[in-house]
């Protein structure tokens, strides 16, 4: 009979990490405690946690950031996968595949939003212009996608939900701050505050036509910059 394998010590530290993100005691975003803390509440040494770390960090779950810590920045592999995959595609492609996500979660939204919801996504916007105004690029986008991500959150289906909280990764590289402005001026358009009011409003035609004028715009934008 072959004897089987004894499990290294690395691969129980990876199992329990991988429960820890699997049953949603860290979810995405948050901040795994420091190495010796985690290598004591694991009961384990530093060298299989930070080995443990590392696997997880190349399968796409955690992220190490320099100074700043190791984050969860996604709960399952195929999700990592798909990211990957959608990372490569054309921004344009990219759009076209929005715009069925985006009807969805717009339609949704302004059927079933919550005055909770609809609080969310006021203060995603309230942000999302006051990067505008402080021309912070790199906020602008995160906002940007944090407000699209909430609508769909607002739709209240978690199948559309998961979806787009998936395909949020590539999101933002169909975002710029200069393509939001208004046409000859440094204001910012109102065209996501459009969105949220006819959600609120509980409209779900105009919401659906919010959100495809959106997405023309962006396609436009990503079009002239191919040219020029």
């Amino acid at each position: 009979m072959r004897p089987i394998p004894r499990r290294s010590l690395v691969d129980e530290a990876i199992e329990q990490l991988r429960e820890q993100i699997d049953d949603g005691s860290w979810p995405v975003g948050h901040r795994l405690p420091a190495e010796a803390r985690l290598a004591e509440e694991l009961g384990m040494s530093r060298a299989s946690v930070r080995e443990a770390t590392r696997a997880l960090v190349h399968a796409g779950l955690l992220s190490s950031r320099q100074g700043d810590g190791t984050f969860v920045i996604a709960t399952d592999e195929a999700d990592v996968a798909l990211r990957r995959q959608l990372g490569a595609s054309e921004v344009v492609e990219v759009i076209e595949v929005r715009r069925g996500l985006d009807i969805a979660a717009a339609r949704a939204a302004a059927l079933r939003r919550t005055d909770g919801d609809l609080d969310r996504l006021a203060g995603i916007l309230q942000r999302r212009r006051r990067a505008a105004e402080e021309g912070d690029e790199a906020s602008f986008v995160q906002a940007d996608v944090d407000f699209h991500v909430g609508l769909a959150d607002a739709s209240h289906n978690r199948t559309l939900r998961e979806m787009y909280r998936s395909f949020s990764a590539v999101i933002g590289s169909t975002v710029e701050l200069s393509d939001c402005r208004v046409p000859g001026s440094i204001e910012l358009s109102h065209d996501h505050e459009d969105l949220l009011d006819v959600v609120r409003a509980q409209d779900h035609s105009a919401a659906v036509r919010a959100a495809l004028r959106i997405l023309d715009a962006q396609e436009s934008a990503v079009r002239n910059r191919q040219r020029d």
